[in-house]
C-alpha cells in the first residue's frame, strides 16, 4: 500500500514539474497584445468588376503560439463604372481578423508567412439611372437603387515582413477574400512597434 502511494505521489510530481515547465515555456512563445500599428494599400481585384485601390488599417495582436501571429484588420475599396448614362459602383468596408503561421528562417532580413482568417464585409451598391427624354414628350423619368449587406468572408493568402529598423517593418502580401464579391488584394504596407 504505501509503495503504491509512494508512486501515486512521484507521478503527480513529474506530471505537475511537466506541467510547470509546458506553462513557462506557453509563456515565452506566446505574447498576445497590442505590439504593432500599421497601414496598408494596394489594388483590389473585385469579381466581375475591373481593379480598384483598397486602403487598410490594421493591429498586429502578437504570437499566439510560437509560430502563429493574431492581427486584427479594417479595409476599404470602392469601385464605379458607367455605361449609356448609367452609373453603377460597389463600396465594401471590412473588418476581421486573420492567424498567420510564420515560417522558421535563418536570415532576419525577411520573414514570409501565410495565413487564413474571416471578416465581415458591409457592402454597398447603387444604381443611377438620369431621366432620358426620348423626344416628342416622352420622357422616362431617372431612379436610383440602392442595396446594402453584410457578409462573412473567408481570407486566404500569404506574403512577407522586411524589417527596416527595429520599430518599424516594410511587407507586402497577396489574399483572396471569398464573400458575397469575391476579391483578390495585393498590399504594401508599414507597421509601426508601439509595445514590446
Amino acid at each position: 500500500m504505501k509503495k503504491a502511494l509512494l508512486v501515486a505521489g512521484l507521478f503527480l510530481l513529474c506530471n505537475a514539474t511537466s506541467q510547470i515547465a509546458q506553462a513557462k515555456e506557453a509563456v515565452r512563445t506566446t505574447n498576445f497584445g497590442l505590439h504593432h500599428l500599421g497601414v496598408e494599400a494596394g489594388l483590389v481585384d473585385p469579381e466581375a468588376a475591373g481593379s480598384t485601390l483598397g486602403f487598410g488599417v490594421f493591429a498586429d495582436l502578437g504570437n499566439v503560439s510560437r509560430d502563429v501571429r493574431l492581427s486584427s484588420h479594417l479595409g476599404y475599396w470602392s469601385i464605379s463604372d458607367e455605361d449609356f448614362g448609367v452609373e453603377a459602383s460597389v463600396r465594401d468596408i471590412s473588418f476581421g481578423t486573420r492567424a498567420k503561421y510564420m515560417f522558421r528562417v535563418s536570415s532576419p532580413k525577411l520573414q514570409p508567412y501565410v495565413g487564413a482568417g474571416l471578416g465581415l464585409h458591409f457592402f454597398n451598391s447603387k444604381v443611377e439611372m438620369p431621366e432620358q427624354d426620348f423626344g416628342g414628350g416622352f420622357i422616362v423619368p431617372g431612379f436610383s437603387i440602392e442595396d446594402s449587406s453584410t457578409e462573412l468572408g473567408l481570407d486566404l493568402g500569404g506574403g512577407a515582413i522586411k524589417p527596416l529598423n527595429p520599430k518599424t517593418d516594410l511587407f507586402f502580401d497577396l489574399w483572396y477574400t471569398m464573400a458575397e464579391v469575391d476579391q483578390l488584394s495585393m498590399k504594401v504596407g508599414v507597421s509601426f512597434l508601439i509595445a514590446q
